[in-house]
């Protein structure tokens, strides 16, 4: 009897071990495809705001030499790097 009781528990922990054993192994594989759908989308991401910022660059310097030759103090005001708050 006691064999027999010692046997089922062992079985249902079994079972339930396979279980989530299955249950983590499709989550990993359902993760792992969602990563790497994501890690696409990055660099998809990456790439557009790289060809955006390049332009922005190239007219930034445009005006800063602009700046330079003729001086005047709203171009200045855009061109300057905000003051950063005094440190307490």
């Amino acid at each position: 009897m006691k064999c027999e009781t010692t046997n089922g528990i062992l079985t249902f922990v079994l079972g339930a071990l396979v279980l989530l054993g299955v249950l983590f192994a499709l989550q990993t594989f359902f993760l792992t495809r969602e990563l790497r759908q994501l890690g696409v989308k990055a660099a998809a991401a990456n790439t557009a705001l790289a060809q955006m910022q390049a332009p922005a660059q190239a007219l930034f310097n445009d005006v800063t030499a602009y700046n330079k030759k003729n001086p005047s103090p709203d171009l200045t005001k855009l061109v300057e790097p905000p003051a950063k708050p005094a440190a307490k």
